[in-house]
Order: structure tokens, then C-alpha cells, then sequence
């Protein structure tokens, strides 16, 4: 990697397959950034994304064509806020992949990949496992019995808080902590119950402070700062960068608390994918320590 005045280059040989990138080939100035990559893995819904899975909600009639222009949205809002979308090829037989941040857990430059507790998102990996490697990361897996859901990982700093719940059990908390501390991470086993992944019930502000909906946590103790808020989809947030905050339209009440607390929430609408137990994390894999 190398440094011209102040505009980041990376070598040709590190760069992604930009058949699939969306925002690449403009150079980024570090006046720009706070984090040393701002990547964002997404994909494209499935044409049976209704008949994704759902385990604590009632089903719901989901409208496949208004479910892609809220992704749509979705995509376009990360790289508003200056963050490249790549593009994981589509999956359509497997109606749950537009939730690609459950299929892989990054940290530094290893990508972990994941093994679902739920036998049938278990296909989705294989695209995923391509674009991580084309972004030049070090890739490893979750080996049977072992299982786990990227949505049951949160990450704040080198903490890594893995849900042990219905999709991630005990020897895929055991493997996460193999791969990674050996890295320079600790890794914190927390209980879920009440909900489908630890990321549906809580996500980090970016001074570390997790926020959550009580109603939904089993030991709201584990987390040494945390921020109750007063909606379930409240407890979901992005981090853009600096101040802002990716949010669900369905959560004005949190959005009015953090802007109150000097935060710059970004509102997008996603109640399709919410009908399916998805969030904003849900729909991307954020890839924020590449090259360092």
C-alpha cells in the first residue's frame, strides 16, 4: 500500500473484481476516513425471498418487488455515506441470502465463514466465500458440529460478543474464539433466548456503547456500557462513520434519542425484510480493517 500526499493506492493486486463494485476507482482522501476500509459486501433478494424463514414473528405476505427497491435504497444510502458496495453473486434458490451478513464474520483481514444452525441457509456460503477471497482476505470456516449465524456476532473494538442461541451453539462460539484471539481479540459467550440473532436484540454506537430493547435481552449485565431504547428495531444501527447511524424508518423514537445525544441517524425503510426477522445489519457484511 502505498501513500501520495495524502490519497490512499492499493496495489492493483489487491484490488476487487469491480465487475461488482459499485463506487470503486475513485481515490480516497484519509481526510474522508475513520475506519482503514469502508467495503460493504451486499446481495441481491431472491426471487423466493418470501418464503424465507421466521421463528420468533407470525408470518407475513411479503412483497417481493417492493422488498428489492428498499434494498435498492439500502444499497445506495451506503454508498452515499462513502462506502463501496460489492455485490456477491445472487443466490436465488436460497430465499434467506439477501441476509448475506449471516454467511461470514470478519476480523482484520480473516473472514470466518460461517455454518448455519438452520441446514437450509447453509448454500448461501458459496458465493460469499469467493468475493472475501477476491478481496484478498484470509478465509476460514466453521467446522461440523460447530454452528454459527454472522448475525450473532457484534463486534466493539477487539470484543467479539457471540450469541449462543438457535442458530450458534457452543462449538461454534469455541471455533470463533480459535480463529480469532490468537489475533488479538476476546471473545464473550452471551445467552439468547428471546430473539433470532444477539444483533436482533443489540448493536454498538460508535464509542462502544451497546444499545438494546430490554424486553428482548437475556443479561443486559454482560455489556459493561449500555443504552436502552424504546423500540425493538431501535436496537439496530450501522455504522457510516463519525456521527452517523444507518437505521430502520421503523425506529423514530431511537432515532429522535440518538440525534439528541449528538448522533446523525440516516433513516431507510426495510419493513419488507423486517417482516422476515431482518434489520440494516442484516444486509450487509461491513468490511472495515482490510489492509492493515
Amino acid at each position: 500500500m502505498l501513500l501520495r500526499g495524502f490519497v490512499l493506492v492499493v496495489p492493483r493486486c489487491m484490488m476487487a473484481d469491480r465487475r461488482r463494485v459499485r463506487g470503486a476507482g475513485r481515490a480516497t482522501r484519509f481526510g474522508d476516513l475513520d475506519v482503514p476500509s469502508k467495503k460493504a459486501l451486499i446481495r441481491r433478494p431472491s426471487p423466493r425471498l418470501a418464503e424465507g424463514l421466521v421463528t420468533h414473528v407470525e408470518r407475513e405476505k411479503v412483497d417481493v418487488e417492493l422488498a428489492l427497491r428498499q434494498w435498492e435504497a439500502y444499497a445506495e444510502a451506503l454508498r452515499t455515506h462513502g462506502w463501496e458496495t460489492v455485490e456477491v453473486d445472487p443466490a436465488d434458490d436460497c430465499p434467506d441470502s439477501v441476509f448475506v451478513e449471516d454467511t461470514v464474520v470478519m476480523y482484520k483481514n480473516v473472514a470466518l465463514i460461517a455454518r448455519s444452525g438452520a441446514e437450509s441457509r447453509r448454500d448461501e456460503t458459496l458465493g460469499v466465500e469467493e468475493a472475501v477471497a477476491r478481496l484478498g482476505c484470509s478465509v476460514n470456516w466453521i467446522w461440523e458440529p460447530g454452528t454459527l449465524d454472522g448475525g450473532d456476532v457484534l463486534k466493539v473494538g477487539d470484543t467479539i460478543h457471540v450469541g449462543r442461541g438457535g442458530r450458534t451453539n457452543a462449538v461454534g462460539v469455541q471455533q470463533v474464539r480459535a480463529a480469532f484471539e490468537p489475533l488479538g481479540a476476546r471473545v464473550v459467550a452471551v445467552p439468547v433466548s428471546k430473539v433470532l440473532h444477539l444483533k436482533s436484540a443489540v448493536t454498538a454506537l460508535p464509542d462502544g456503547t451497546v444499545i438494546g430493547h430490554i424486553p428482548h435481552l437475556d443479561r443486559p449485565s454482560l455489556f459493561p456500557r449500555f443504552l436502552s431504547v424504546p423500540e425493538e428495531s431501535g436496537s439496530h444501527v450501522v455504522l457510516l462513520g463519525g456521527p452517523r447511524l444507518l437505521m430502520a424508518a421503523s425506529a423514530p423514537k431511537t432515532a429522535e434519542l440518538l440525534a439528541d445525544l449528538g448522533h446523525e441517524p440516516v433513516v431507510v425503510d426495510i419493513g419488507e425484510f423486517e417482516k422476515l426477522e431482518g434489520c440494516v445489519t442484516c444486509l450487509s457484511v461491513r468490511l472495515r480493517d482490510l489492509y492493515v
